[in-house]
């Protein structure tokens, strides 16, 4: 019988998440794993290398399903398909971690998942922790993306996990960097991330309000989401139409990141941000609320950039006025993080993922 890796991600979005699992699947695929995917949006099947199988539904209707509908599509098909004992199967879950821990238990199937936000920021609830815990322990492996990450849930849940960075892959973001899409001699300010309450623009837009006008800031935001409407609403009650736009949704927002002057990130909550490392690959100031997990340590505890509490937009706009004041100290801190930056080489991080899979097959 041979042996196959099936990835479990209902909806492919377009996130961090998705980034991590392109990257991962691709290396492994050359690593000669047989590897299948099973999701509801064979349509990104372009971004997986031609030997991997996307199996699951390709039906068009469900692509545009919200993602409960498609977790629900793709748990009733992953049942009926480890009813086939056909292989050995190693189910690698990359979202409804718990429904797929159930289906893969119930048929006697060996299952990994990686959790890839914080719990601080979803984990509220006693009973909810409590199931969360007793399921997540069923699993044979967890995998987490930072050490803080890992700390904080091994201590709520009372699991084992195993901490594996994100694998950057360089070659990929030297590209289409040279077109000039700022405005001359502005302060050019970027934040890349869905639009949504967990990643907070609210908290920019308040800290633009405070930017020194004779910097002439330009901020501008990347992503989309369910928040666009109430961003709007603000940029425009409070006049900021000069000075934020948001730009929606780019698939390679390497040319805003390597051009910007200041990277933001003001998240509540995360789990290792891909767009942090992306910035800090490309020696870019790095301004980032100290939320759980995974700024604090890309920044060094401080010492590759900045930090301040979550909702701060008075502290925000303090380090944005000072940057050409703190130009020198800012390219330390700069440098620094660049120095440390290869704990995130993709060869190192997905050989150990590769490792850990072969422990569990």
């Amino acid at each position: 019988m041979n042996r196959k890796l099936i990835f479990f991600i209902p909806s492919i979005e377009e996130g961090g998440v998705e980034k991590n699992l392109f990257v991962l699947a691709n290396y492994l695929a050359k690593k000669n794993i047989n590897i299948e995917v099973l999701s509801c949006n064979a349509n990104k099947s372009k971004f997986f290398d031609k030997k991997i199988k996307l199996i699951g539904t390709k039906n068009k209707f469900c692509e545009k399903q919200p993602r409960p509908v498609k977790y629900l599509i793709c748990l009733i098909l992953l049942f009926f398909y480890l009813l086939k004992k056909d292989s050995d199967k190693l189910i690698f879950a990359f979202q409804a971690n718990l429904y797929a821990i159930l289906v893969a238990k119930i048929l006697n199937t060996k299952i990994i998942v990686r959790a890839n936000s914080s719990p601080s920021g979803w984990s509220q609830r006693v009973v909810k922790n409590k199931i969360y815990s007793y399921l997540v322990n069923l699993a044979d492996g967890v995998i987490v993306n930072s050490y803080a990450f890992k700390r904080e849930f091994d201590k709520k849940f009372k699991v084992k996990s195993r901490c594996i960075y994100n694998p950057f892959l360089k070659i990929k973001f030297i590209k289409n960097t040279k077109k000039k899409i700022y405005k001359k001699n502005s302060l050019k300010i970027l934040t890349v991330g869905r639009l949504t309450d967990q990643k907070d623009h609210i908290t920019l837009l308040k800290a633009v309000k405070l930017i020194n006008l004779n910097l002439n800031p330009e901020v501008l935001i990347i992503g989309k989401g369910q928040e666009f409407r109430n961003l709007k609403n603000f940029i425009n009650n409070n006049n900021l139409q000069g000075k934020a736009k948001l730009l929606g949704y780019k698939s390679e927002p390497y040319n805003f990141i390597k051009n910007c002057d200041i990277f933001i990130l003001t998240s509540k909550f995360e789990g290792l941000p891909n767009v942090l490392l992306e910035a800090q690959f490309f020696k870019k100031y790095i301004i980032s609320t100290d939320c759980p997990t995974g700024p604090r340590e890309i920044l060094l505890n401080g010492k590759a950039g900045d930090l301040f509490r979550i909702g701060d937009h008075k502290r925000l706009a303090e380090y944005i006025n000072k940057y050409h004041l703190n130009k020198k100290k800012i390219i330390k801190k700069i440098n620094f993080g660049y120095s440390k930056f290869n704990r995130f080489n993709y060869n190192l991080n997905c050989n150990k993922y590769y490792k850990f899979i072969l422990e569990n097959f």
